[in-house]
């Protein structure tokens, strides 16, 4: 085994809360305990395209004060497929070569790469590729990375779901209105059934779980005959509506996003229940912030076990949270399924039995 290595870090897909910790985790594992060099690349892949790579040497100092910073130091994107790399004359161009000729170039012994199943999957087909040394690490705030239970991000924002939502209570039963709260969610409703929960909603509607608006509606109305002037719903953004279709919208590059389950079913809890209704979305608010205690911690324990992956010659591997302790499993394994709720689930049962209406 190589005494001395070089290794390189990069954040890809969406930014969220504690990712920085991750960094300066696995910086002051590799420099500090294993003595050997660290090199953040910026802008996910699109570091490893350009010509010299762009990188940062990373060392305790630069690091150390990063760990209650939201975001990512070093940059990150979720655009581009390096397999299809849109060019400024409208083509597509594979530039796979590119990143992987960059990892040769920063004469690199491994790299770490922080992102959800998406990213994963492209690295991933990179290592493969061009038999370069991966070690993953899970990040998305929707937490729907399959084979581990918590991913980097999540805690924070359904943290910052909660709060919204325990703010909006207040504002709710002064005006006598349905509060409706759009959360992020792209696959899975985990934010949505958490946040709801913790935060009092009447209402929580996640992807998992078909809804009926009849019931949404009896839900309101049951509410107001007990003397109850409010009500708060929670819904994750990627919720269809009661027919099945999917709300999106383009954004200026053409790119499909999920937008405006919320405003639909204003106007449908308006029109059945004749309740004022207002919708509150809360977007990429829950990306930014502080990163909370759990998102801290979850953070640097995957930093350190990436890097002591490395110094075991483990590779190909992503690290998990598993039954309270860090583990990993095959790249592969990880990202095959995408991590849904099960509609048996725990806190389904637990947001039922509470009384809390999930839509049938």
């Amino acid at each position: 085994m190589k005494e001395h290595k070089r290794i390189g870090i990069l954040t890809s897909g969406g930014d969220c809360a504690g990712l920085n910790a991750a960094i300066r985790a696995a910086v002051y594992r590799a420099v500090g305990t294993y003595g050997w060099e660290v090199l953040g690349i910026r802008q996910a892949t699109h570091g490893l395209m350009s010509r010299p790579p762009n990188v940062i040497n990373l060392n305790i100092e630069k690091v150390e004060p990063i760990l209650t910073q939201g975001g990512t130091m070093l940059g990150t994107t979720n655009k581009g497929d390096p397999f299809a790399f849109p060019m400024s004359d409208g083509s597509v161009q594979d530039r796979s070569s590119e990143i992987i000729e960059g990892y040769r170039l920063l004469q690199l012994d491994a790299l770490i790469g922080i992102g959800g199943d998406g990213s994963l999957a492209i690295l991933r087909k990179l290592a493969q590729q061009g038999n370069l040394n991966l070690v993953g690490i899970p990040k998305t705030i929707d937490n729907d990375v399959g084979s581990t239970e918590l991913s980097i991000g999540y805690h924070t924002a359904a943290t910052i779901a909660t709060e919204a939502i325990d703010r909006l209570h207040f504002t709710a039963a002064s005006h006598s209105r349905v509060m409706i709260v759009e959360v992020m969610g792209r696959d899975a409703g985990h934010i949505a059934l958490r946040s709801g929960i913790a935060g009092g909603a009447d209402v929580i509607l996640i992807p998992e779980i078909p809804y009926s608006l009849e019931k949404i509606c009896d839900q309101i109305q049951e509410r107001q005959k007990q003397g109850k002037n409010y009500c708060l719903i929670v819904v994750a953004e990627a919720v269809r509506t009661e027919s099945g279709d999917a709300l999106t919208t383009k954004d200026f590059h053409g790119e499909s996003r999920l937008r405006g389950i919320g405003q639909y079913l204003a106007d449908k809890i308006a029109a059945c229940s004749g309740a004022e209704t207002r919708v509150t979305v809360l977007g990429h608010v829950q990306r930014g912030g502080t990163p909370t205690m759990t998102d801290r911690v979850i953070g640097s324990a995957f930093g350190v076990a990436a890097v002591d992956l490395i110094a075991e010659e483990k590779y190909d591997r992503m690290v998990i949270w598993h039954n309270r302790e860090v583990d990993s499993v095959p790249i592969a394994e990880a990202i095959a399924q995408y991590r849904a709720i099960d509609p048996n689930d725990i806190l389904v049962k637990t947001a039922r039995s509470m009384g809390i209406c999930l839509g049938n």
